[in-house]
């Protein structure tokens, strides 16, 4: 057995690299806490991409959900003007129904005003009726030496005139209605054509003149002022 010599502490044994065991525990410990902080910001790099993956993606969904919004807003824009385009045809059509039922009774009381028969009570009942019917927008039109328009003029009646110088409507054998643009009856008229081979009246009006050696009025001044 050895024995100890004394005077002298037995001295830590020391590792192999040198650093004593006091001084690796903080170096281990700085270890351990990077690399527990290396995870923890690799975790926050991940979760930064992900919020920024889901944002894309409420905004994509947003664009979406936007674009479906207007659509339907304008589908439903145009749902409104087509009703309302409807609704204001079909009145139409109702009104122009009902004015078109009463245009004999109209004509009648034209007749009866021609002949100086719209007296009286009755008067008063067919002016009611036309003020009414004017309110509906119902408006008569066709008058004498109007040019004939065969869009608002039936023509019952033909014949020739020295004094037109186009087809004119010289009688009107019953008067039209429209409504509107909307002509619900045309005007049932007499038309007059120019005369086959008649001069229009600007050449009537030169081939009479004075100057015209030709004009019977001339030679007659002539014989008497030779007389």
């Amino acid at each position: 057995m050895s024995e100890e010599t004394p005077g002298f502490d037995e001295k830590p044994e020391v590792p192999a690299d040198g650093t004593p065991d006091d001084a690796a525990e903080p170096k281990a410990a700085a270890s351990s806490k990077e690399e527990a902080a290396a995870p923890a910001g690799d975790s926050a790099a991940a979760q930064d991409v992900a919020l920024l993956a889901q944002l894309d993606q409420a905004r994509t969904a947003l664009g979406e959900r936007t674009a479906d919004l207007q659509r339907l807003q304008a589908e439903y824009q145009n749902y409104r003007r087509r009703v309302e385009r409807d609704r204001i045809a079909v009145k139409e059509i109702a009104v122009a129904s009902l004015l078109t039922e009463l245009l004999p009774t109209l004509d009648d009381i034209g007749r009866a005003r021609e002949h100086g028969e719209l007296v009286g009570g009755f008067k008063s009942v067919a002016e009611s009726l036309e003020t009414a019917a004017a309110k509906m927008g119902l408006q008569q039109f066709g008058k004498e030496g109007e040019p004939f328009d065969p869009t608002i003029h039936e023509a019952l009646m033909h014949s020739y005139a020295p004094d037109v110088t186009e087809d004119t409507c010289v009688a009107i054998l019953q008067p039209g209605y429209r409504i509107g643009e909307r002509t619900i009856r045309p005007a049932r008229v007499a038309v007059a054509e120019p005369q086959p081979g008649a001069a229009p009246k600007s050449e009537a009006a030169e081939a009479g003149s004075p100057s015209d050696p030709s004009d019977p009025s001339d030679k007659d001044a002539d014989a008497a002022d030779n007389g």
